[in-house]
């Protein structure tokens, strides 16, 4: 069987062994919206659990919105239009608005990745900052949460009247689910509450991982943070493969999320009848797989269609490479998955540590493969064993020594097919 899997800017063919089971299991979403600019007129107008935008900022000067950065592909060239109009025809000047690049602990973007960001028009007429948690003095500290958590989010936006955010939701691997409360913390938060809520306190919690909302402490945890940077008005789509858009969710932060959550849950979940031997996954093509860091999201996406030892293959381009100097120099220096995982527990958080923890993670519970030409066999440290220089390498690899009838799931779209596997029941 062959497959077209998303792989940077294009796309590359995996094929297998027709003696194999073999299933392509495809991102299954809602259909796309027949009129996107109407839906969110109507959003924005007749919002979930709050009043009209317009009204919010009726009387009001300044408004901050946050918004995703170059990794996610969030549609914000259609979704901020209606939005901003609404700002100004309240009276709220073109000047009186900051755009912030949640970036988290990314880095900034550049000024052609602006454009792509929000496009041309947008770029040239407002004010668009990307946010820099290193920087601590540019954060208003707001207090420590319930659970210990030092809270310090971009002054920028705390000194605008009205608070603002923009995305789009999709299962994540630590938070069950993006958007809403992500675009404040870690977004907009300086690394000293990143650090804290990357922690293996958080990252080790059995429910924070994909799709997992309830009970999820990292979940509870974020929306308190946002609640404390008065997380005024959230503006969150869900999107099809193809990046149109399927659902808008806009008012309350927590209600409106916790909506466009189910409707990701009724509409978007692919059930397996049981766990697969192995899984060929992608990290879903340009902009997830520009680097080794994004990539451990298709990894972690993975881990639940496969049975326990089964094996997860990754294919990304990581085109940037690693990724933070931080992260590439854990990265080289790993020698095993336990060693790791004891070194960095109870000790200090440095940055992006935490992708690797979850890597980790699943790495103690399957085989793990990877085609990842941006990257060197020097840079990867130990997971070199298993990294290949072609993706025909690196399937018979993957399949080497499984029965003959083994299953095999294809995901061609990576962490952004919502899947998962069945547990057989075992009657005896």
């Amino acid at each position: 069987m062959k497959a077209a899997f998303s792989f940077g800017k294009r796309t590359i063919h995996v094929s297998v062994p027709e003696s194999f089971r073999t299933q392509v299991i495809h991102s299954h979403t809602a259909q796309g919206l027949a009129d996107e600019r109407t839906a969110l007129e109507l959003a924005l107008d007749a919002p979930i659990g709050c009043a009209p935008l317009a009204e919010l900022a009726a009387g009001k000067k300044t408004a901050a919105i946050s918004i995703c950065d170059i990794t996610r592909p969030a549609p914000n060239q259609r979704t901020l239009p209606p939005l901003l109009e609404r700002l100004h025809a309240t009276g709220i000047p073109v000047e009186g608005v900051t755009i912030l690049i949640a970036t988290g602990l990314h880095r900034g973007a550049t000024p052609e990745e602006i454009d792509t960001i929000v496009g041309p028009e947008i770029a040239a007429t407002y004010r668009i900052v990307s946010h820099d948690a290193k920087t601590l003095g540019d954060h208003r500290f707001l207090g420590i949460t319930g659970r210990g958590t030092p809270v310090h989010i971009d002054e920028r936006f705390m000194a605008a009247e009205l608070h603002i955010t923009l995305g789009f939701i999709e299962q994540h691997l630590m938070l069950g689910f993006s958007g809403g409360r992500k675009l404040i913390a870690p977004g907009l938060a300086a690394q000293e509450t990143i650090k804290v809520l990357h922690s293996p306190r958080f990252m080790r919690e059995p429910r924070a991982t994909e799709g997992s909302i309830a009970g999820n402490p990292l979940h509870a945890e974020l929306l308190e943070i946002a609640r404390m940077a008065r997380h005024d008005f959230m503006l969150d789509v869900t999107l099809t493969q193809d990046r149109k858009i399927s659902g808008v969710f806009a008012g309350d932060p927590v209600k409106a999320h916790a909506a466009g959550v189910a409707f990701v849950e009724q509409t978007c979940l692919e059930r397996l009848d049981e766990p697969v031997d192995a899984v060929i996954t992608s990290s879903a093509g340009y902009p997830l797989d520009l680097t080794f860091y994004q990539c451990v999201k298709g990894i972690t996406a993975a881990q639940h269609m496969v049975k326990p030892g089964g094996r997860i293959l990754i294919a990304a381009q990581c085109a940037e490479g690693v990724g933070s100097p931080e992260f590439a120099r854990k990265l080289a220096g790993m020698r095993d998955f336990r060693s790791f995982l004891n070194e960095i527990d109870g000790a200090a958080v440095e940055v992006d540590q935490w992708q690797l923890e979850k890597l980790a993670l699943v790495g103690e519970k399957f085989e793990l493969f990877f085609y990842t030409p941006g990257v060197t066999r020097g840079q990867m440290g130990f997971l070199a064993e298993r990294a290949f220089g072609s993706i025909d390498e690196a399937v018979f690899a993957t399949l080497d020594g499984l029965p003959a009838d083994a299953r095999v799931a294809l995901v061609p779209e990576g962490p952004y097919t919502f899947a998962r596997a069945e547990t057989p029941l075992v009657i005896g």
